[in-house]
């Protein structure tokens, strides 16, 4: 019979998947360098050269929590109905898979000698309470997924070492100043589905970060913060109330090279709002209430992909989308999307799409009231 690890093996040296993606704890990239798992399943697989002595049977080794799975590393404790973290954590675990069950709480000694711990799943819990020194031991944790619980506000004591967090769909309704202070190395940050308000925010909240990817989605934003880490990447804001882009809203993410802000209640982008991302890849502004492309579309000589549909958009002048002078866009579109809007694309004039990559890169489609 198939051991009940191996298709938890297999997902967990598959790659990355793309970061706006909603992922679990089975996606991880496990860049361990010399400690990753493909080094670890070498390493209990081979063995020495030298077998002209027989080596002692090995001693006891640690014990896998009642109910538990182990085995390289991975401790898979997952769907018990437990209560509190178990006790008896093999210390040189790596990756900790606590996900769907019923944990209130972190306490202080919970991840005691855990000193190795890369991973750590929580997903899925009704932890609201979480001591200061919980994650004090887990000096090499880069990856908290802390999503579907019950947190107020972002957990204090987070280790320095952390790369990634999620915390998305917990109750969190503010953000303090200095929430995040101490965590040079934090990349990936994904907050989506908590009732945060852009008063929630306390000035300084991202202070210290240098994140390439955000995302608050599904919140009440009814606009675009401006107090985000300045060199952030990404930044996903879909599924708020954002009414508008206005000029300045933009003007400390010079580094973005894709934005989110599909599904909201956008119907003004205000001249020369865009200006202030020359280096904007993607852009998602579909399901709005916009009534016209956005202006300076031309002056984006790197962007490649824009979601215009299911706007209120009637039509599309010869000049929207690409510059007038030969040669001044530096990357043609390979995207442009503008079905579900009252636009009828038999009136568009082909050289409307003169720096778009191929015809099938444009899709109409048929627009229905």
């Amino acid at each position: 019979m198939m051991s009940p690890l191996l298709p938890l093996l297999s997902l967990l040296v598959s790659s990355l998947a793309l970061p706006f993606e909603q992922r679990g704890f089975l996606d991880f990239s496990l860049d361990f360098g010399e400690g990753g798992v493909s080094m670890m399943m070498m390493n209990d697989e081979e063995g020495s050269a030298f077998e002209e002595e027989t080596p002692p049977p090995p001693g006891p080794g640690p014990v896998c929590p009642f109910g538990c799975h182990c085995h390289l590393r991975v401790l898979q404790c997952s769907d018990l109905g437990l209560t509190s973290v178990p006790k008896n954590i093999p210390s040189d675990t790596a990756l900790l898979d606590l996900q769907n069950n019923k944990i209130t709480e972190l306490k202080e000694n919970d991840f005691k000698g855990l000193h190795n711990l890369y991973a750590l799943s929580l997903v899925n819990n009704r932890i609201s309470k979480v001591s200061g020194k919980a994650f004090q031991p887990l000096r090499r944790l880069h990856k908290l997924y802390f999503s579907k619980n019950l947190l107020t506000e972002v957990p204090q004591g987070l280790p320095p070492s952390l790369v990634e967090l999620r915390i998305h769909e917990n109750r969190i309704k503010s953000v303090r100043k200095g929430a995040f202070k101490g965590l040079g190395s934090m990349n990936c940050i994904e907050m989506g589905g908590n009732p945060l308000e852009n008063s929630g925010f306390e000035p300084g909240a991202f202070d210290g970060l240098k994140l390439n990817y955000l995302r608050i989605s599904e919140a009440k934003l009814t606009g675009i913060p401006k107090d985000f880490p300045a060199n952030i990447n990404e930044l996903h804001l879909d599924h708020n109330q954002i009414q508008a882009i206005e000029l300045e809203d933009l003007i400390r993410y010079k580094s973005l090279y894709r934005l989110g802000l599909g599904y909201n209640h956008i119907r003004m982008i205000e001249n020369g709002s865009l200006a202030f991302v020359p280096n904007l890849r993607e852009l998602h502004l579909d399901n709005n209430r916009l009534t016209k492309i956005p202006a300076n579309l031309p002056d984006l000589r790197y962007l490649q992909v824009i979601y215009l549909h299911a706007n209120n958009i009637s039509q599309v002048g010869v000049n929207d989308f690409c510059p007038q002078g030969f040669g001044v866009k530096r990357a043609f579109y390979n995207g442009i999307s503008l079905f579900s809007n009252p636009v009828n694309y038999w009136e568009v004039q082909p050289a409307a799409f003169r720096c778009v990559t191929d015809r099938l890169a444009i899709q109409f489609g048929n627009y229905k009231k």
